[in-house]
């Protein structure tokens, strides 16, 4: 007696972790654990490909034996992260903790108050001022979006001033031009750990009665260089990613002392944040450098592409200041006794033996490059390389081949162009918003190996 028919099964098809491995589209009829549903799986592969970016190319290009080097290390050392989780629990007073802050920075006729960010200072700054309303300040038109929404918040109008690629910096003769009896002020950044000379700005600032105040967030070593006396404000920054980091915190100086005094009272009207919260920050820190070593750094990598995820958005939140919901009231608030402690610990202990390392690699790279590569800032009077950038008409591409050799470039970035005022479009600044389509960081600083840096050189090399 014939028995019943055979079942035909379908052919097997591989499961989710094989097909993104292969680079096959991720829809199936077939489960397996982890994996997704097929219509959730399609809106993600279809995100990814719209976005056409480089950085979903690096797992698939880095061979499974190579080392893989972050974009940026975090500026502090292991026993700085012990001493900082000590610190949360075990540090004194806030009040003496700011005062020593603020004697170690002071001089030159200077006043100083240290903050819970540059920016928290800088929106104190300004509630202080009370400027008019409508009063327009000119600002670098490379920046923070945070900074331009802070002057715009204070009713204040934002103009921008283009800069120049080979210095970075904003000409003293476009400021002049941009002058007009309702500006009150000139913001000058300095970028990518170059110096601005502020000599004929400071010329121009004087003769029109404007105040000058400089960024100095991209460019402190130690506190025996904080800025240029001559400006009326300098703000100085120890952001997670800035040189001696203390996860946070920032500072003002004051060529006026009664503006300082003003701000000090205000600033003491502030709830303090807790030392819980910053506890919490060190150990996430702590990770984050684990992380950005070689080796654990590849397989971060390598895990983000298993999953399906932009591990380009991971590095950025994971990295962010302050969320833009409810921003004026996270800034203001006093710094944690932890944070306080910390940052007094990385001033005073700064005295610029890695600026001057990462200098000297910075400096090796940019003349190896001479002739290949365009490296902004190459004119400046002084770059310490608080980051590597070049420029690219080829950017996607430059991206892929760096990645593919195991250096961990990106275009990524929080830095914006400022944008003209709705009614004067003729002032977007063109030059910043070029050098921003162009802009490219680069893996380079002083723990990467000379190995690796020829190998870095050969690869921004090839093909130009």
């Amino acid at each position: 007696m014939a028995g019943p028919p055979e079942r035909r099964l379908p052919p097997a098809r591989p499961c989710a972790r094989l097909r993104r491995a292969s680079g096959a589209p991720l829809r199936c009829g077939r489960r397996c654990r982890g994996e997704r549903d097929a219509p959730a799986a399609s809106r993600r592969a279809d995100r990814r490909d719209a976005q056409g970016s480089a950085e979903r190319l690096h797992a698939r290009v880095v061979r499974e034996d190579r080392q893989v080097y972050s974009r940026k290390r975090l500026d502090i050392g292991w026993i700085d992260l012990a001493a900082a989780a000590l610190g949360a629990v075990v540090s004194r007073g806030a009040a003496k903790l700011a005062h020593d802050i603020e004697a170690a920075l002071a001089g030159d006729g200077r006043e100083a108050i240290a903050f819970l960010s540059l920016r928290s200072g800088f929106d104190l700054m300004l509630r202080e001022l009370a400027l008019p309303k409508g009063s327009e300040v000119i600002v670098s038109a490379l920046t923070i979006p945070d900074m331009w929404t802070l002057l715009e918040e204070h009713g204040l109008r934002v103009i921008p001033v283009d800069v120049d690629p080979a210095t970075l910096a904003p000409r003293a003769a476009d400021i002049e031009r941009l002058v007009t009896p309702a500006t009150r002020a000139v913001l000058v950044a300095h970028l990518f750990g170059t110096r601005v000379d502020l000599g004929e700005i400071v010329q121009v600032a004087r003769a029109r009665g404007l105040l000058l105040w400089e960024d100095c967030a991209q460019t402190f070593d130690t506190r025996a260089s904080c800025g240029d006396a001559r400006a009326d404000c300098t703000m100085l920054s120890f952001g997670p990613i800035k040189t001696a980091t203390a996860l946070g915190g920032g500072a003002l100086l004051f060529r006026d002392g009664a503006l300082a005094a003003r701000c000090r009272a205000t600033h003491a009207t502030y709830p303090r944040a807790p030392s819980g919260a910053f506890l919490k920050r060190v150990v996430k820190f702590a990770g984050l450098k684990f992380i950005s070593l070689p080796l654990p750094y590849a397989c971060f990598v390598r895990w983000c592409a298993w999953r399906g995820r932009d591990y380009d958005t991971a590095i950025q939140m994971s990295v962010r200041g302050f969320a833009r919901e409810r921003l004026l009231e996270r800034l203001r608030q006093q710094p944690s006794r932890g944070l306080l402690w910390l940052m007094l610990r990385r001033i005073v202990r700064s005295d610029g033996t890695r600026v001057r390392a990462r200098k000297e690699v910075g400096d090796w790279l940019m003349h190896a490059l001479a002739g290949t590569v365009e490296v902004p800032g190459r004119a400046a009077p002084y770059a310490d390389h608080w980051v590597f950038t070049i420029l690219s008409d080829e950017r996607v591409a430059f991206i892929a081949r760096l990645r593919a050799a195991g250096f961990d470039a990106t275009s990524v970035a929080t830095m914006r162009s400022v944008p003209a005022p709705a009614d004067r479009p003729d002032l977007a600044p063109r030059e910043a918003e070029r050098m921003l389509a162009r802009l490219v960081y680069v893996p380079m600083y002083p723990e990467m190996p000379q190995h690796a840096r020829e190998r870095l050189r050969a690869a921004m090399s090839a093909g130009r």
